[in-house]
């Protein structure tokens, strides 16, 4: 957003924005509900919470203040030819009958295509150009809740945090919304949906308990969870991977109509805004918008930059497709395992005291940066190979030495009693 120089908008949208400088895992154990913040910057950097309706209002606000620019709604795209660089849009009336719908046809020099996940601009595309085209559903839905706010009017649990209630197979998550309730999320494959569905209302209740610890009665009474898992709708989710994302000089396809991503990364908005800035960053480069140039270069131009832009932002959209998809297993399972915090603590401890060697973490790269997402696997693949070398070598030495112990020793040290004590020193090393 700020390559577009405006900062009045940035600060609107910011100003509505809540900072998360974690996730905050909730459980149980022993009868006794627990929670433990895990940060996701070692230098203190959070990422933002916004209202998708208050960044769409601020958006279109600034789009209608540009003089170049102009809006049209209630027009549906229903064919174009990108060799002719026709298009023709069904024009609906609003508040007029069904069928009162005007069919327009509009010449273009270059088509953008942001119609989302079902998009018809890619549809029409792939008519034209030799797409490479993979849809997938994932085992899992998803329905929406919500935590209200306190009493008072405050928030019931911290609002700097993604609160996650993880599930193995399923996860609960919370994030806070400006009026201080929180927007909630059951993420459970459709076989969950169906046991709670054909259950009782008991059932479902007793569910979230033993599942998702403190969340209903304590943040959610069992009436408003009752009524919001029947009536909010049980939708899917979809993850799609295309190449090329254009065709010539004349359409390229941007945000979900490219590349849509599941979102445990919470990156589908962000990598929609980076395909922007990435295309009007090569087209510039190749020349596009060069003054004095002649309508055939421009054409020239454009469809060298097109290509530039397929190269690399393919690699990237392809890439965290994957990295979203992964998220989703560490969100739900891996937040609690013993390994996970472990190179969580290794590689956040050599970015805090030795940053020189520039190393951060997968989640760091990724939403504090503009590192490409293709770069940020190659590196976390580097780091992870490296600590796995460094403890392999730990665990070698550290057995000799459990040998060389016993074997000097035999009477003062058992080996059990050697290797209790190491990881015990590990573990204060690692967790405090």
């Amino acid at each position: 957003m700020r390559e577009s120089n405006r900062e009045v908008l940035i600060e609107r949208v910011l100003t509505e924005a809540i900072p998360m400088h974690g996730r905050m895992i909730h459980g149980r154990d022993n009868g006794k509900l627990w929670e433990a913040a895990q940060v996701y910057d070692v230098h203190g950097r959070a990422i933002n919470a916004v209202d998708r309706g208050t960044l769409n209002n601020a958006l279109l606000d600034e789009l209608e203040r540009t003089p170049n620019v102009k809006l049209f709604f209630n027009h549906k795209l229903t064919g174009a030819d990108f060799r002719t660089n026709r298009a023709w849009l069904e024009r609906r009336t609003p508040g007029g009958p069904a069928e009162s719908t005007t069919e327009i046809e509009i010449a273009f020099d270059l088509l953008i295509g942001a119609d989302g996940a079902h998009s018809a601009s890619r549809y029409h595309m792939m008519k034209f150009a030799r797409v490479d085209y993979q849809q997938e559903y994932i085992d899992a839905l998803w329905c929406e809740f919500r935590i209200p706010p306190s009493p008072s009017g405050d928030f019931l649990i911290s609002p700097n945090h993604l609160h996650i209630w993880p599930g193995k197979e399923f996860m609960f998550i919370a994030l806070p919304s400006a009026d201080k309730s929180f927007t909630c999320t059951l993420f459970a494959p459709a076989s969950h949906y169906d046991e709670l569905e054909s259950g009782s209302p008991q059932n479902l209740i007793d569910a979230f308990d033993a599942n998702f610890p403190g969340v209903c009665p304590e943040l959610i009474s069992p009436e408003a969870l009752l009524d919001q898992f029947s009536s909010n709708p049980h939708l899917p989710l979809i993850s799609l991977k295309c190449k090329p994302h254009h065709y010539g000089s004349s359409a390229v396809i941007v945000g979900d109509a490219a590349h849509a991503v599941l979102p445990f990364y919470g990156q589908g908005l962000n990598a929609g805004l980076e395909d922007i800035r990435v295309l009007f960053s090569i087209l510039d480069q190749h020349g596009v918008y060069d003054e004095g140039a002649s309508p055939e270069t421009r054409t020239s131009c454009r469809r060298a930059g097109l290509q530039a832009y397929t190269d690399q932002r393919s690699a990237d959209t392809h890439a965290i497709n994957d990295l979203s998809k992964q998220n989703y297993l560490e969100m739900r399972w891996g937040v609690k395992s013993p390994l996970y915090k472990l190179r969580k603590s290794v590689e956040e401890t050599l970015d805090r005291h030795l940053p020189s060697l520039g190393w951060q973490t997968q989640y760091a790269r990724i939403s504090f940066s503009n590192q490409r997402y293709s770069e940020v696997v190659q590196a976390v693949r580097r780091q992870g190979n490296l600590l796995g070398l460094g403890f392999g070598s730990a665990l070698v030495s550290g057995l000799a030495a459990v040998g060389i112990l016993v074997w000097k020793c035999p009477g003062q040290f058992s080996p059990s009693s050697v290797l209790r004590g190491t990881w015990q020193g590990v573990k204060s090393l690692f967790f405090g």
